[in-house]
């Protein structure tokens, strides 16, 4: 059984810095797209950052040189380091894996986690 599990979220000022962690087990091939997405109350579900298996990075433009995706080398834990953070990141972050390996940007992530939400106040 496929499970994403995330934690780290919590509570910070504006200008301070989170991180979140991502375990994921049940897959038998670990070679794929990984990312983290987010959704804000009201506003659509949008992707953060993603990871593909050559661990090349991609990133939404509102959080490009403030977050850092990363991943250990077994694939089996993700991560998302935030610096900077301001009251617009304040959502529901969930982590994703894909069943493709390039290109993670461009597909629909078929397998979630159950979310950590992260608040960031002014």
């Amino acid at each position: 059984q496929v499970q994403l599990v995330e934690s780290g979220g919590g509570s910070v000022q504006a200008g301070g810095s989170l991180s979140l962690s991502c375990v994921i087990s049940g897959f038998t091939d670990t070679r794929r797209c990984l990312g983290w997405l987010r959704q804000a109350p009201g506003k659509q579900r949008e992707g953060v950052a993603h990871i593909d298996v050559y661990d090349r990075t991609t990133y939404t433009d509102s959080v490009n040189g403030r977050f850092t995706i990363s991943r250990d080398n077994a694939k089996t834990t993700l991560y998302l380091h935030m610096n900077s953070l301001k009251p617009d990141d304040t959502a529901m972050y969930y982590c994703a894996a894909s069943n493709y390996v390039v290109d993670c940007d461009l597909y629909e992530y078929p397998y979630w986690g159950q979310g950590t939400q992260v608040t960031v106040s002014s």
